[in-house]
């Protein structure tokens, strides 16, 4: 007779449960152990404590919600929620209490695609909350970037070919808009579960892959300027990583967006120097090492790992390197250097090489916050 009979039967029910779950190899390196002062919750806190310190990010003209501190904040929220920070969900749900109020000429109006992304940031405090105001406000803007205005004459010739193809009328063919509209369209499916606004964010990414992706797998800032600009590839490279994590794997899309995707991860891994980071032109070593850029890249290497997109053998060890890149560029009050300042496109490749390298800027400062939740996932 067992003298333990229902030690037997929970270590049954032990072993049978973890069987289920996913094992993770000793010494993945996207486990840790880390440096010290490298863990991603160190960095997260770091990082979220210095975006709640600063005030709005505001366009100059008008004087609306910038793009980067949409996604900042949105880097923020998830953060606070993976970690279970309650005190800062609650400061970070505060932030925007203004903006439904006394500040509500804040909101940019979807009239492009960089005002637009602005409904990411309540739809993630929807889901978040289920606070029905931010719900609201997130579809509005969703919606509302796919209603082409009356008069099509005010549209360019793209945006009037591209509505013609069931596109968005903010369509323009710029690399950073894959990851401006189809973040938009990806929110508002995750709030809704409504399949349309999953369809639009898929048929964006199609068309621009078509459009933008070059033989080596990388990006041009725009058709007419043939230059692989670091961050605008770090947008595609964020913006295919969040729309996979959502996308079925019966989507008709799904294929041919994680072929572009794979396609260029791997034009990215041999861009990538010695110490982990990007250059300013990714196919210039001799361009400045660029930390935005970096970050972004980082992200997508450490979303195709954990969600199996990429072989961990190969991808995992590039992945550290950049975040450990990355944290030896934070400075001790949270604030990330060697960020490109914010860029035009331009045919011209010394426009590119001579940008400025600012500190603390929401380029930076938000897809380091994203590394830390693809890495805490």
């Amino acid at each position: 007779m067992n003298p333990f009979p229902s030690f037997r039967v929970a270590l049954i029910i032990i072993v049978g449960f973890s069987a289920t779950l996913p094992v993770r190899a000793a010494g993945d390196p996207l486990s840790g152990p880390w440096p010290s002062g490298a863990a991603p919750a160190v960095i997260g806190r770091r990082i979220t404590e210095r975006f709640l310190s600063h005030d709005f990010r505001l366009t100059s003209k008008p004087p609306v919600m910038h793009y980067a501190e949409t996604c900042a904040w949105y880097g923020a929220l998830q953060f606070a929620q993976l970690t279970h920070e309650h005190d800062l969900t609650e400061r970070l749900v505060a932030r925007f209490e203004s903006l439904l109020g006394p500040q509500a000429q804040l909101i940019p109006p979807p009239t492009n695609v960089d005002y637009a992304v602005f409904g990411a940031l309540p739809l993630e405090l929807y889901r978040q909350t289920r606070d029905e105001r931010y719900r609201k406000l997130g579809l509005d803007l969703a919606d509302r970037q796919w209603t082409t205005p009356v008069d099509q004459n005010e549209l360019s010739p793209e945006a009037r070919e591209a509505v013609r193809g069931g596109l968005s009328w903010h369509t323009r063919f710029w690399i950073d808009d894959m990851y401006m509209i189809t973040m938009l369209q990806t929110q508002a499916y995750r709030a809704t579960h409504d399949q349309r606004y999953l369809d639009r964010a898929a048929a964006e990414a199609v068309a621009y892959l078509d459009k933008l992706q070059q033989p080596n797998g990388l990006f041009l800032h725009a058709p007419d300027t043939p230059f692989y600009w670091a961050r605008g590839n770090g947008w595609f490279a964020a913006g295919m990583s969040e729309l996979l994590s959502s996308l079925p794997a019966n989507h008709p899309r799904r294929e041919r967006i994680l072929a572009g995707y794979r396609k260029m991860m791997a034009a990215l891994r041999a861009a990538e120097d010695a110490e982990g980071m990007w250059h300013q032109l990714l196919d210039e070593p001799q361009s400045f090492p660029e930390s935005s850029g970096t970050a972004m890249f980082t992200f997508a290497f450490i979303s195709g790992v954990k969600h199996g997109w990429l072989e961990a053998d190969t991808y995992a060890p590039a992945a550290r390197r950049g975040w450990l890149a990355l944290v030896s560029r934070l400075e001790p009050d949270g604030a990330l250097r060697d960020v490109c300042e914010s860029t035009n496109k331009k045919n011209d490749r010394e426009y590119y090489l001579t940008r400025q390298r600012v500190t603390g800027d929401l380029h930076g400062q938000a897809p380091m916050l994203w590394c830390v939740d693809a890495l805490l996932r």
